[in-house]
């Protein structure tokens, strides 16, 4: 019995140090040595100051930005607290909200009561932390921003069309755009 008590102990250790020691610190140094970027977390960069993660959406509200995906996540894209509101589709709160999200874009871009809005800029990612917009809500936001920004609509569009992302591999997923990213080009256009 002592025989594997100590066999047993001594598994937990080697498996504790494997696991919880090695294997971690030779995949943390390997991402860091392949992958830096994305293993320090898509950080963004604006006059040597990180302005915000590739990988996680930011609340835009000004006029003159792209703004992105609601988010449900805490207080607004809190990575410490991500997550979707698990409300269902016939859920009469989700069904609200959305309704008042669409009259809020609809009002922001000048919009007919009855005009559709992409689904993108009413409903949550499921983690709420969503990055990315459609084309359409994109190309949506751009009669907006242009005025505000006092640029021709077609130079906004420019940008929305250099900044389209397209499917994975020709087919995974939808073409889809960087709202921080296209701000942040929109910014060098017109600080």
């Amino acid at each position: 019995m002592i025989k594997g008590i100590i066999t047993a102990t001594l598994m937990l250790l080697v498996m504790t140090v494997l696991t919880g020691l090695i294997y971690p610190l030779a995949f943390t140094g390997l991402a860091q040595l392949l992958f830096p970027h994305q293993a320090n977390g898509s950080l963004v960069y604006r006059d040597g100051q990180p302005v915000g993660s590739l990988l996680i959406g930011q609340s835009f509200t000004s006029p003159g930005y792209f703004h992105g995906r609601p988010s449900e996540a805490g207080e607004g894209y809190d990575a410490a607290d991500s997550g979707g509101s698990n409300l269902g589709p016939t859920n009469k709160e989700l069904i609200d909200k959305v309704a008042r999200r669409a009259e809020k874009v609809r009002e922001l871009n000048g919009l007919p009561p009855d005009a559709p809005v992409p689904s993108d800029l009413v409903t949550a990612s499921g983690s709420g932390l969503d990055p990315h917009i459609s084309v359409a809500a994109a190309y949506l936001q751009v009669p907006r921003v242009a005025k505000a920004r006092n640029l021709p609509e077609e130079k906004v569009k420019e940008l929305v069309d250099k900044n389209i992302i397209p499917r994975q591999f020709g087919i995974l997923g939808e073409p889809r755009v960087n709202v921080l990213k296209l701000n942040l080009e929109l910014d060098q256009l017109t600080p």
